[in-house]
């Protein structure tokens, strides 16, 4: 059993990662066939250190990568060259181009992380033999390698954000279903509840970490031009996921109630009835929210669940049993509304 989960973790992780190490393949082949009709006196290795280098999940990413790359190596050129032409080597001439070049990676970065090509260029420079000859072939490779990489990289085996998105809209309604009804059939049992909400907690961490990567798909619609045909459908997905993100407070909420509720009074029948009567409640919201996600209308589930919810209502109205009801209404609430807005 270990062998075969070892090699499903295998598969998996070619399958996540093949397409994008092919793109890199065929990309820096190109840059290097390129280069080499361009007139390369040397082995052109700068141009496939490009597509190494720079190319992402997204060509949104890549495209950022890229042009940070190409301006560290035009400023690394231009301070190695200067610095070597005007002073010999020396502990104290590094130090000086050190600085000088993360200063400069400081101006050209992202913004939120410091650009080391340009230090990492000067310093190449800085030991070459032959300073100038290779300042100009380390610039007009990368260059070659950049133009080539910026038009091959969003078209080679682009990222689905349709089918990316469609998988986390299932993970999400999976995880909210799952939550529910675990939480509600931990009712009254102290150790069932404490270890509910630990994986509470967890499917909230996960189905909030499916919505920023929707977030990131839709944004990668704009630099995906084999893509864009699905932009509107891909908004769409991304709207739903926000229906499950906005979801998680009342699926924390469900569980530390149940968890409060229970230490506090334990096994009690008000706690039992509980359990009884919210269970095929948070079915039914589950099956509301699955539906939301699917596309489709969740009146027939929300409808059974109110019923139920009212029914419960008038045969308890004791304070717990008012608490553990309400994370389910607004819930009900939240997918009546997102099909209304529809």
């Amino acid at each position: 059993m270990t062998g075969v989960s070892r090699w499903a973790r295998v598969g998996r992780r070619l399958r996540a990662q093949g397409p994008g190490a092919a793109r890199i393949l065929v990309v820096a082949l190109c840059c290097w066939q390129t280069a080499l009709w361009a007139g390369a006196a040397q082995p052109p290795v700068f141009a496939a250190i490009v597509p190494l280098l720079c190319l992402r999940g997204d060509s949104a990413s890549s495209l950022a990568a890229l042009l940070l790359r190409i301006l560290g190596v035009m400023a690394g050129v231009a301070l190695g060259v200067t610095v070597v032409g005007l002073f010999r080597p020396s502990t104290l001439v590094l130090a000086v181009v050190l600085g000088l070049a993360l200063l400069c990676g400081a101006l050209v970065g992202s913004g939120t992380t410091l650009n080391v090509q340009v230090a990492v260029t000067s310093l190449l420079v800085f030991a070459n033999p032959s300073p100038a000859s290779y300042g100009f072939a380390r610039l007009w490779e990368n260059a070659l390698g950049g133009a080539v990489t910026a038009v091959l990289g969003p078209l080679l085996w682009p990222r689905d954000p349709r089918r990316e998105v469609t998988a986390l809209a299932r993970a999400c309604a999976a995880d909210l279903t799952a939550g529910l009804v675990r939480s509600t059939r931990a009712i009254g049992s102290p150790e069932a509840a404490g270890a509910n909400r630990a994986a509470a907690q967890a499917q909230a961490d996960r189905v909030r970490g499916y919505g920023a990567r929707a977030r990131e798909a839709e944004s990668a619609m704009r630099f995906n031009p084999l893509r864009r045909r699905h932009r509107d459908e891909v908004t769409e997905l991304g709207a739903r996921i926000d229906v499950a993100v906005r979801s998680v407070p009342q699926l924390l909420a469900l569980a530390a109630e149940v968890e409060l509720c229970t230490v506090r009074h334990g096994p009690t029948p008000a706690l039992s009835r509980a359990r009884t009567r919210l269970l095929p409640v948070a079915e039914d919201t589950g099956h509301a929210l699955e539906d939301v996600l699917a596309g489709r209308n969740p009146h027939e589930h929300t409808t059974t669940a109110r019923t139920a919810l009212t029914r419960y209502a008038e045969e308890d109205t004791e304070p717990v049993a008012v608490v553990l009801r309400r994370p389910f209404i607004r819930l009900l609430d939240l997918c009546d509304g997102s099909c209304d807005r529809s």
